[in-house]
């Protein structure tokens, strides 16, 4: 095939891949009343939706009026952090705030739970033992730790939850359908460790409390990293599931699961269908394979695929790489996709070290710009869809000028992947219009799980009112 025929083959393919990618503003719209509804049906009756919609059983957030040294434990991937903050109350804030990162060792991923527990145990025992600060807990107080576990669970206080499953790279069975607080703190008390575990959250809920520590107008907190989960704060009374007794606060934190979300409005290709179809868990967290950091390179890989094996797009090349799933990563095509070198010379480098792709033209080049930036796009405005079904339920999606709403969000696609996270706010704010988005306001929160881990467990501690 002449390489004009092939590239003018290329060019249709990502015209097609365009128009099928779109997303109007109306369609975002009929996307954010469908979240809104999902939300809706969730509260009504467990398993009444295909977002989850689970009680935290976080009623207080933090205020920023919190004492005291906290402890938090972050679990979410192959490393695990521990923190301690010493918090000064209104003034002061954050005095002090230390923590350190602790590689897991990849056998006890797949070991026992009393195994994993007991090294994480033990790594926490160690860090307490070089608190410098060793004379703040006075009166026989225990020491209290918030632990941020990002694994599907099913809690049942804020203090205990049960496994439901494990997913990234953790298969620990016999952990299955127990309550990991209660592991971790027989774990500890092996270690001779006296701390106690007063709340057991997700990272969502901790992005959430991180962040209304120091802006009470925070509203919900998301992330857009890896995967994608958001949290918010609910009225509980607008929760028909909830049994048993209102809290006094009236509010409860909802962790939303939303990455299970899906409706006839997304718009899903045939490569959306097929890395589906492929993945670990077929026909579920269809939402979160069109926008989270862990599908976009794989994405976009699918694509250069087809193309390249329909016409000679790239010219005569060995195609074992570029069918190895997931060997393009979204910083890959971040990278790629941020080029701004006039020869596009960083697409030609990426595209070297991770297809063995050589010889590019120029023309090549800017059609792989192209197919990033059609993928990128159409998950920053799914993204930003999802915050505006938020806010929809919340009532405050219309005109509020007296009423702030602060939308805290961390993760590394929105921190590192500016055209992303550019996209994201500019369609949010297309979606609310001028007037709304005065009053509503997106903000990066940085470390919010850790850090939210230890101000939840300040603000749900035990010695609250001792004085």
């Amino acid at each position: 095939m002449a390489a004009a025929e092939a590239v003018a083959m290329a060019e249709k393919e990502v015209a097609d891949l365009r128009e099928k990618c779109e997303t109007p503003a109306e369609l975002l719209r009929e996307v954010a009343s469908a979240m809104a509804d999902e939300m809706g049906a969730g509260l009504e009756k467990e398993g009444g939706s295909r977002v989850n919609m689970l009680l935290s059983y976080v009623d207080k957030l933090p205020t920023g009026r919190e004492e005291g040294l906290f402890y938090g434990l972050d679990l979410g991937g192959t490393n695990f952090r521990v923190l301690r903050v010493q918090l000064g109350g209104n003034e002061k804030h954050v005095v002090n705030r230390e923590s350190r990162e602790v590689s897991i060792p990849p056998q006890l991923m797949s070991g026992s739970s009393s195994e994993l527990f007991g090294f994480i145990a033990s790594e926490l025992a160690k860090f307490v033992a070089d608190e410098e600060c060793a004379n703040v807990l006075s009166n026989g107080k225990k020491r209290e730790l918030g632990f941020t576990f990002s694994f599907p669970v099913k809690q049942r206080s804020v203090a205990s939850g049960t496994l439901v499953k494990w997913t990234k790279a953790f298969s620990i069975d016999d952990a299955v359908g127990e309550d990991v607080v209660a592991e971790l703190q027989t774990a500890m008390e092996k270690q001779g460790l006296d701390m106690h575990v007063a709340a057991l959250i997700n990272d969502a809920v901790g992005t959430l409390a991180g962040a209304r520590y120091y802006d009470k107008d925070v509203v919900a907190g998301v992330i857009f990293g890896t995967g994608t989960n958001a949290a918010y704060v609910e009225k509980a009374n607008a929760i028909p599931k909830w049994e048993g007794e209102l809290p006094n606060s009236g509010d409860m934190v909802i962790n939303m699961e939303w990455g299970n979300f899906c409706s006839s409005h997304l718009p899903v290709t045939e490569y959306d269908q097929e890395l589906d179809m492929e993945s670990l868990n077929p026909g579920e967290q269809i939402y979160e394979k069109l926008m989270s950091g862990m599908y976009l390179g794989e994405i976009v890989r699918r694509v250069l695929l087809k193309i390249s094996l329909r016409s000679s797009f790239f010219g005569n090349i060995d195609h074992t790489k570029l069918k190895t799933r997931f060997l393009l990563r979204t910083p890959h095509i971040s990278a790629m996709h941020h080029d701004e070198t006039p020869d596009l010379k960083i697409v030609a480098e990426k595209l070297e070290e991770n297809l063995e792709i050589t010889g590019t033209s120029l023309e090549t080049r800017k059609l792989v710009v192209e197919i990033c930036d059609i993928v990128a796009r159409r998950a920053a405005r799914l993204a930003a869809a999802g915050l505006a079904g938020i806010l929809k339920k919340l009532g405050r999606d219309g005109n509020a000028k007296e009423q702030r709403s602060v939308i805290a969000i961390d993760g590394g696609l929105f921190e590192h992947y500016t055209k992303f996270r550019e996209c994201l706010q500019m369609t949010l704010g297309e979606l609310l219009g001028e007037e709304v988005s005065k009053s509503v306001a997106v903000k990066h929160a940085d470390d919010g799980s850790g850090i939210g881990a230890a101000l939840i467990a300040a603000s749900q501690s035990q010695y609250r009112n001792v004085e």
